[in-house]
């Protein structure tokens, strides 16, 4: 008992000081599951990356059993590696670190049969193992609901900078969003803000916004809960297609309105970060 309480407090020292390093961290939550929250996590990280912060980003994919950054980022059949100092992450995007439960499966479709405790001792490892470095921003793309990875974090990392909310404009999104924003609160997280995937349809040939979902549920959610809205990304058949095929869709669409969606995002967080996030 006395060496397992003095592995824990090592451990616990480890993540301390590696967490520590990392000037920002952000968790990326939802309600449920389909509103494009990691899609959201991997743009936002690029776009971040975009304007060279000194101390670089990092992604973190708690998502054990549906982690889908390397998809995104183009980095299916990578691998983590370690050294003496502990995990080392992999390279994405634009020098990204990057760390997901992908990289340690023999294949894509080997799935993650675990329990709670397995779940949570491997995002503890995550935090205090990996050697993530100096880092500007840590984005945490977490699976959606208020589970056993959501409460790993929060409680983990107490001085988490804040959290961000992805939904879509739908009335069933705009129910169970309500839920994660509550469960950040009670869990002391500052609410960074809110951000409205998959709003609207930009017309490719007339430039027309078309409303394909009913109303604006990011704005109501935003204007009850009294929390900021981040922005509002338009569908793009770019974006899925770029997704696909592995290559962040900011990289090569920063000009068109979801990219410069994120872009202005990106502004206000790093604004809301000045500020020092509360909500």
């Amino acid at each position: 008992m006395a060496k397992d309480r003095e592995g824990e407090a090592d451990e616990g020292r480890a993540l301390r000081e590696r967490m520590g390093r990392i000037k920002r961290k952000i968790a990326i939550i939802s309600g449920k599951g389909g509103v494009g929250k990691s899609l959201v996590t991997a743009n936002l990280a690029v776009a971040l990356a975009w304007r060279g912060h000194p101390h670089g980003v990092g992604i973190l994919d708690a998502d054990i059993h549906g982690p889908s950054i390397p998809k995104l980022l183009g980095m299916c059949g990578e691998l983590l590696t370690a050294d003496q100092e502990g995990i080392r992450p992999a390279e994405g995007p634009l020098g990204i670190r990057v760390v997901s439960m992908g990289f340690l499966l023999p294949s894509e479709d080997t799935p993650a049969v675990w329990r709670g405790p397995l779940k949570m001792k491997a995002i503890r490892q995550f935090l205090s193992d990996v050697v993530w470095g100096d880092l500007e921003y840590l984005l945490i793309d977490l699976p959606p609901g208020t589970g056993d990875e959501p409460l790993s974090i929060f409680q983990l990392i107490p001085d988490i900078s804040g959290a961000i909310v992805v939904t879509i404009p739908s009335e069933l999104s705009e129910v169970v969003v309500k839920k994660a924003v509550t469960f950040a609160r009670m869990l002391k997280a500052p609410i960074i803000g809110l951000i409205e995937n998959m709003s609207g349809l930009t017309c490719p040939y007339c430039g027309k916004e078309i409303e394909v979902f009913s109303g604006r549920a990011g704005e109501r959610i935003a204007d009850e809960l009294k929390v900021p809205l981040l922005g509002r990304i338009p569908i793009d058949p770019r974006i899925s297609r770029a997704s696909d095929e592995g290559v962040p869709f900011v990289i090569e669409h920063r000009d068109t309105p979801a990219g410069r969606a994120f872009m202005e995002i990106v502004d206000r967080i790093e604004a809301r970060m000045r500020e020092g996030a509360a909500g």
